[in-house]
């Protein structure tokens, strides 16, 4: 079955519009892809998004009735019953955007005719008027069989996107990693915050001073690479500081100590892809953690 490739007139359709399919479906429009048709159990994000781009306000029906590429941007856990709702015909590409979820959320499409795909930026959408624009630069995770894979790829392109290929039946793994760089992230800077309150620090004033120290951290790991921007008491191989660490946050209680004994051994494992410090040393570090369980 050809694809339809992106230099002609394709037209994209979404069933859902939240704040993924609004960055997307915008960043598509600013590069000059037709949006067609847009439908949404919220009426007022539906017609905000059909009237951004130019598109028909219909049903998940006739979107697909109307649209060539169409994208089921609906949460995760519904993707399947959206799908197995609507009427596909063969000749068209059905999408999701779930980062976990396998094409086989797709199935009944699939069934109809349809070729299928998913389609995942690696991005935090926040909602942020400005979200359109600074996707642009975001990597996108594209599972698709050919041709259409190489159909989806030139379209990340054109919307400024390096494309990323994930092996079928590895989503789950593709996005938990996903996870690490962005919630999880905030959930290391949440700690961050509760431990420098517990030391007396105003949290407010926290949050605040951590801004340099994170872009710091940011702007080394792209110039050096992450185990070239590896700094702390591991990087230097200074055993009393972990030790004095961990008996302060063993004495604060709760799960700050098995925390911090997990991420000290991932950049254990940094010093040692990096080559220092040295086997030896780095030995001894690991030695002075909690066994791992």
């Amino acid at each position: 079955m050809p694809s339809i490739a992106i230099e002609s007139a394709a037209s994209l359709g979404w069933i859902g519009a939240g704040r993924l399919a609004r960055a997307l479906a915008l960043r598509a429009h600013e590069a000059g892809v037709r949006t067609v048709a847009v439908a949404s159990r919220t009426a007022q994000p539906a017609a905000w998004l059909a009237d951004a781009t130019g598109a028909k306000l219909l049903d998940p029906q006739g979107v697909a009735d109307t649209a060539q590429w169409v994208f089921i941007t609906v949460p995760d856990d519904a993707i399947a019953d959206v799908v197995a709702g609507v009427h596909w015909r063969p000749g068209q590409l059905v999408l999701h955007c779930s980062g976990a979820g396998e094409r086989d959320l797709l199935e009944a499409a699939r069934r109809a005719g349809a070729s299928t795909a998913s389609f995942h930026p690696l991005f935090l959408f926040a909602g942020l008027p400005d979200d359109a624009e600074r996707l642009r630069g975001a990597s996108i995770a594209i599972d698709a069989d050919a041709p259409h894979d190489a159909a989806l790829a030139n379209f990340a392109l054109r919307l400024g996107c390096p494309p990323l290929k994930v092996r079928a039946g590895q989503r789950a793994l593709y996005h938990a990693g996903a996870n690490y760089a962005a919630s999880f992230l905030l959930c290391a800077l949440h700690e961050a915050a509760t431990l420098w309150e517990a030391a007396g620090i105003d949290r407010q004033a926290a949050v605040a001073a951590m801004w340099p120290l994170v872009e710091g951290t940011l702007a080394a790991a792209r110039a050096r690479g992450l185990a070239g921007a590896l700094a702390g008491p591991v990087s230097r191989g200074d055993g009393g500081v972990i030790d004095r660490h961990l008996q302060a946050l063993e004495a604060l209680g709760g799960d700050h100590a098995t925390l911090y004994t997990a991420l000290t051994r991932r950049a254990l494992a940094l010093a040692a892809e990096r080559g220092a410090p040295s086997a030896d040393v780095l030995a001894d570090l690991s030695g002075r953690l909690s066994p791992a369980p």
